[in-house]
């Protein structure tokens, strides 16, 4: 039997915490509605905080190399104190802080935030070492969520689906859904072993193979719950199940996984990274984007990125050659199509190609490629009423800066020796010494030349991990964190400085799209997919991992391609944040005249790129390279926003498509807010018709993009109009 101790909501979500017969109190997501449907209690209790002690009794049941959950830091030593309340009227904010006391002689904050601006909820994770002795830990956890599904009681076989996200370098995304029998995820007969999937990733590219997110649906009572890890180094999340309930729990990769382990002294406080949790009614589409979206509440971007300004980068023009005449020729070519940024790439410090060049560390302007130096570069853009902005990779050494290479004092060890992939190795961030010479580096150059924006790239991962200066004893994964974690300070200081300054987020294209970084960027770049057939696929899966405003789409335009492919183009910039690059020349004749009508589309969809929600509707997608089929994102308004009553529709069609496609659109016909398209964007030859709430697109053929921005409010648009 569970004790219901609090039911607490905040908009849709409902956080119920339940204590059963062994004092162990559980936390049990729901949508508001459904509180009333749950009944599950034929589970062991899923307490608020997975934890292992060096020194403590590992877990039975098989676990050791496959979990470290449930260890006797859990089952022996705990004790929950009652949840606390703390309601602030004003910001409509909730607050549940429950104390779990160690009988050795420290204790742990769990710590649930529920407000009003957001569909999911934080959970922060903390202990306080009160007793006279250090204590090591090799796992805590962000978060934990059991019982699930509340709704069912009993083995319900063949209900619920796992669901993650896998992700590599230019396919970003892909949605993995899995019944978790398949996973092996039900209890044994004797309900003994642990059965467990850990998954993550190590190093400092969070979202490789996997992103750090998990979903699970319990596909009869229509409900999906999600969670996500927010921290930018090694993270793991586990589905785990013993009996009739499933249990979710992540955070910092543990020692097994991440050969994480850290002490906490007396006195002294860890806090571990906050996650991100929810519980809605639909599928993963909407719960991933719950929980993608509480990144909004803490967005602070200058108020020109409210209209979320179109971008160009010259980066697919030179391939890592800018020069002065280039960005000169650029600017001239693309000044009068509505772009607002002009983004120098990487190279303007180096005299070769980006793809072989390695002379990082010492940021110097090169003399030969800006004869005049970066100002009058940036005066030039300026005088053009575009804002600047240049790149960086400003964590990493160069092989071909030897002074940077080989300064070994100031960088990241492994085994006693600087790390080395490739031609990089990294910069100790931890060091004041070495944040006092990329403050002069990077913010005195931003500060010196007048740029507005700047593009953060990092292109490799550091690993397992790295040791830490002065403590030997402190393990790879903690210096990992550690070292992360004094990067993203550098960020906000950057942010501190000069707070009118644009920070994109970038690496190796997607690779660092997690919360922490997306709350110190206004925008990330997508992925390196620059000129992929299947760019719209990966644009339309970062709805389920970013917001769509900070989601920057590459539009490459070239003077060889078909004028139509810009449809195409500019259609999957439309799912996101759009950004031209290519050719100089290419900005000219027809293909001006469809970038003029894509940016006026652009910006008159702007509001419902930026607050909406999104439903994908056509044939699963197998092959990224050779994509079959079509696609079709519908994009509805948010109500009480300037979207409210508007609806987006990006078509993409691919190999073998067919020639007419009908999406459901929202819409009641029969009243006077029927839904009425107001702008189209497509090539000549493709027809777009809605009638009763079904749009049709006919006339398509092989990779065609079609864009419709629908209003239901008004009827003084209702007729079709091309942008």
């Amino acid at each position: 039997m569970r004790t219901i101790l609090e039911t607490v909501t905040c908009g849709d979500l409902a956080a119920i915490y339940r204590r059963d017969e062994t004092g162990v109190i559980e936390l049990v997501l729901s949508p508001a509605g459904k509180v009333a449907d749950i009944m599950r209690d034929d589970c062991a209790a899923e307490p608020l905080v997975q934890a292992k002690i060096i020194g403590d009794d590992y877990p039975f049941g098989f676990s050791q190399g496959r979990t470290m959950r449930n260890a006797t830091t859990v089952t022996k030593h705990m004790t929950y104190g009652e949840p606390t309340v703390r309601r602030d009227e004003t910001t409509g904010t909730v607050t549940v802080t429950t104390r779990i006391a160690d009988d050795r002689g420290w204790h742990y904050e769990h710590t649930l935030t529920m407000t009003k601006v957001s569909r999911a909820a934080e959970i922060r994770t903390a202990v306080v070492n009160d007793s006279a002795q250090p204590i090591t830990f090799e796992m805590l956890s962000s978060f934990t969520l059991g019982s699930v599904s509340p709704y069912q009681t009993g083995l319900d076989p063949e209900n619920l689906m796992l669901h993650r996200l896998r992700s590599t370098w230019s396919a970003e995304g892909r949605v993995l859904s899995q019944p978790v029998e398949d996973l092996e995820l039900e209890p044994s007969w004797q309900r003994y072993s642990a059965n467990s999937v850990r998954f993550g990733s190590i190093g400092s590219f969070p979202v490789r193979e996997w992103a750090p997110f998990v979903g699970v649906t319990d596909r009869r009572a229509g409900v999906t719950w999600a969670a996500a890890t927010t921290h930018a180094s090694s993270w793991q999340i586990e589905a785990y199940r013993r009996d009739n309930g499933l249990s979710l729990s992540g955070g910092i990769a543990d020692r097994e996984f991440g050969q994480w382990t850290h002490v906490v002294r007396p006195g002294e406080r860890f806090d571990a990274p906050y996650a991100v949790v929810t519980a809605v009614v639909g599928g993963v589409d909407e719960a991933a984007q719950a929980v993608a979206g509480n990144v909004r509440k803490d967005l602070h971007v200058p108020a020109c990125e409210d209209r979320l300004p179109v971008i160009f980068n010259e980066f697919c023009s030179t391939w890592g050659c800018p020069s002065e005449r280039s960005v000169t020729e650029q600017l001239d070519a693309v000044k009068a199509l509505g772009v607002e940024y002009f983004v120098i790439d990487a190279g303007w410090f180096d005299d070769q190609a980006f793809e072989s060049a390695s002379k990082f560390g010492k940021w110097e302007v090169s003399r030969t490629a800006f004869p005049h130096g970066m100002k009058p570069v940036v005066d030039r853009i300026h005088e053009a009423g575009l804002k600047a902005g240049i790149w960086f990779e400003f964590e990493v050494v160069g092989r071909e800066e030897p002074d940077c290479f080989n300064k070994a004092e100031w960088l990241l060890k492994r085994d006693g020796l600087p790390i080395t992939s490739g031609n990089r190795r990294w910069w100790d961030m931890r060091n004041p010494e070495v944040r006092e010479y990329l403050a002069h580096k990077v913010i005195d150059f931003l500060r010196g030349n007048g740029f507005d924006y700047m593009k953060v790239d990092y292109n490799d991962t550091i690993g397992i991990g790295c040791e830490t200066p002065g403590d030997p004893h402190a393990s790879l994964g903690e210096g990992l964190y550690d070292q992360i974690q004094a990067s993203q300070a550098f960020f906000r200081r950057i942010r501190e400085e000069l707070p009118n300054l644009m920070i994109e987020i970038c690496a190796s294209g997607g690779h660092r799209l997690v919360q922490s970084f997306m709350t110190i960027g206004a925008m990330a770049s997508f992925s390196d997919a620059h000129e992929c057939d299947y760019i719209p696929v990966v644009a339309a899966n970062m709805h389920r991992m970013i917001l769509p405003r900070q989601s920057q789409i590459w539009a490459v335009v070239r003077d060889e391609e078909p004028d139509d492919k810009l449809y195409y183009q500019i259609c999957s910039g439309l799912l996101g944040r759009l950004c031209f690059s290519g050719d100089a020349t290419a900005f000219a004749g027809r293909k001006n005249e469809i970038i003029h009508d894509g940016v006026a589309f652009y910006h008159a969809a702007a509001p419902v790129i930026d607050r909406g929600d999104s439903h994908w509707y056509g044939p699963r997608i197998g092959s990224y390279d050779h994509p079959t089929g079509w696609q079709a994102v519908v994009r509805d308004g948010e109500t009480g926003t300037t979207a409210d009553g508007r609806t987006l529709v990006v078509l993409h069609t691919f190999h073998d498509a067919p020639a007419t496609i009908t999406v459901p659109v929202d819409g009641d016909v029969t009243t006077e807010t029927a839904a009425r398209i107001v702008r189209t964007f497509h090539r000549d030859g493709v027809t777009v018709t809605l009638d009763d709430g079904m749009l049709t697109v006919s006339g398509l053929t092989d990779f065609d993009g079609v864009a419709v921005l629908l209003n239901g409010h008004t009827a003084e648009h209702d007729i079709t109009q091309r942008s």
